[in-house]
């Protein structure tokens, strides 16, 4: 009897001790992966009973994000509303019940569900519990401007891509569209809405944010990096001189030069300065021979090609810029397995996303100093305390600033006498560079512009990238800049 008794202790002291293993590890381990999980649907419909945080736009009074209440079954539930419909969705992104959430409201659920682990943020609710009153969450300020963002979203129209600006010295990142865009409040109740939407691109694809994910050749924009090795190196100035008889020889053939330039059949004898200006193939491509790919991809390292931007966003809304191949990113180690001539001027099998390309213009405004890009401004709590602001941080050094000084001299002669005379600011210098990737099928281009104003003294950097374009950079991305420039520095529009 004794051994019998002696045995049920043990078995119960044995099942006590798993159930408080397993409880421990499903409370303390467990729930911040099971609250992350997209296919949670339990924990999503409790938090609709928090009055869920608003997100506002850099001004602090622009509501993106709100909330509707409503009473289901006897609960006060609440429910989110964006009044800027498609303005803001890509950033914001959507919070729903049976589609869960993108965009910011993902990344930054704890902090507008108030289940963050501030110590001010769980003290107050806390209290709010204790009491029964409902939780409130934090506010999130970004730091998107609305005139920007309205006039960049104008601009691009019907056209498929993106436009992204940031502020060079802090990182802060002041517009970001894609288009098409999507309105979210469709998201949970009007879903075959979205998958309706057409635009000039196939496929439209509204919900991806081609401002962060999408991937496009670069085309002459990349020479910005290209010129940033070559200056690195030591080896050239701005006077350093040229030939360009139309084209360079590449593995016993030729590379023309591309049609967006005047003179597409060869400038002779040229400088440096001269080969940006008008954006010549052939030189950059017997330059790209002369440093070696690999030289050049460890500059663009440099600007933060290979990594994810570390923006606030879903990891999975973000890609990486570098050589691709079979849809991976490709880091090649072989000297030979990449075509210099060809990268050096932005084509082989170069992706770049709109956002790293603002980041590069960034850092050449900047001095050579790249920061990192953010959306979020500060967090604020429901009782006004600042919860967590969002510090200027700088990413690394690109170039030296020499080197940043010497791009900037290229990129003013582009926009003065070049290829992007269509972004020039009446009373503002502007420093840019067009691109225009081919993309296979005859005709159809990627253009692209990047750039920034004022020159001297930079407030802004943009980028521009279009899909399936007909024209060139200069004729079709650098003028959407133009406008959304001056929207930023406060200027009034031109035509």
């Amino acid at each position: 009897m004794n051994r019998q008794i002696t045995r049920l202790a043990v078995t119960g002291v044995v099942l006590i001790g798993a159930l408080i293993v397993a409880t421990t590890y499903w409370q303390a381990w467990a729930a911040p992966g099971l609250v992350d999980r997209q296919d949670n649907a339990l924990q999503r419909v409790a938090q609709f009973t928090v009055k869920r945080g608003r997100i506002l736009a850099r001004d602090g009074r622009t509501v993106l994000a709100g909330n509707v209440a409503r009473r289901v079954e006897g609960r006060r539930l609440y429910f989110r509303r964006y009044p800027q419909r498609g303005l803001f969705a890509h950033a914001v992104g959507y919070s729903t019940e049976k589609r869960s959430r993108a965009g910011l409201e993902r990344s930054q659920n704890d902090y507008l569900t108030a289940s963050n682990e501030n110590l001010g943020t769980v003290l107050d609710t806390t209290l709010d519990k204790l009491r029964g009153t409902t939780v409130e969450g934090n506010d999130l300020v970004v730091t998107l401007d609305p005139r920007g963002q309205r006039v960049a979203r104008d601009a691009l129209g019907g056209r498929c891509g993106a436009i992204v600006a940031l502020e060079p010295r802090t990182g802060r990142v002041l517009v970001l569209v894609s288009s098409p865009s999507y309105d979210p409040n469709l998201v949970e109740g009007q879903y075959e809405r979205i998958e309706q939407i057409r635009a000039d691109c196939a496929p439209a694809a509204p919900l991806l944010n081609r401002a962060t994910a999408g991937l496009y050749a670069p085309g002459s924009t990349f020479k910005v990096v290209t010129a940033a090795a070559a200056f690195e190196s030591g080896r050239y100035r701005l006077e350093s001189g040229f030939a360009d008889p139309g084209y360079c020889e590449e593995y016993g053939k030729k590379v023309y030069n591309y049609f967006d330039q005047v003179l597409p059949s060869g400038y002779g004898n040229v400088t440096f300065l001269q080969a940006m200006q008008f954006s010549i193939n052939s030189v950059f491509c017997n330059l790209g021979k002369q440093l070696g790919g690999l030289a050049i991809l460890d500059q663009a390292r440099r600007f933060g090609f290979y990594a994810k931007p570390p923006l606030e966003t879903p990891e999975e809304e973000r890609r990486a810029s570098g050589l691709y191949e079979r849809g991976r990113l490709f880091s090649p180690k072989d000297p030979n397995a990449v075509d210099p001539g060809r990268v050096a001027f932005g084509q082989e099998r170069l992706l770049v996303t709109p956002l790293q390309m603002a980041m590069v213009a960034a850092a050449v405004a900047n001095g050579g100093t790249l920061m990192r890009p953010h959306l979020v401004d500060r967090i604020v709590s429901p009782g006004g305390r600042t919860v967590r602001r969002t510090r200027p941080d700088a990413a690394g050094r690109a170039m030296a600033p020499e080197t940043a000084a010497d791009l900037t001299t290229m990129m003013k002669a582009v926009v003065a006498g070049g290829t992007a005379t269509s972004a020039q600011i009446p009373g503002t210098v502007v420093a840019g560079k067009t691109g225009t990737a081919e993309t296979g099928v005859r005709g159809v281009n990627t253009t692209s512009f990047i750039g920034f104003a004022p020159a001297d003294k930079p407030r802004v950097a943009i980028a521009v990238i279009l899909e399936q374009q007909s024209g060139t950079g200069g004729q079709t991305a650098a003028p959407l800049a133009k406008p959304v420039m001056q929207a930023l520095l406060g200027l009034p529009s031109n035509p």
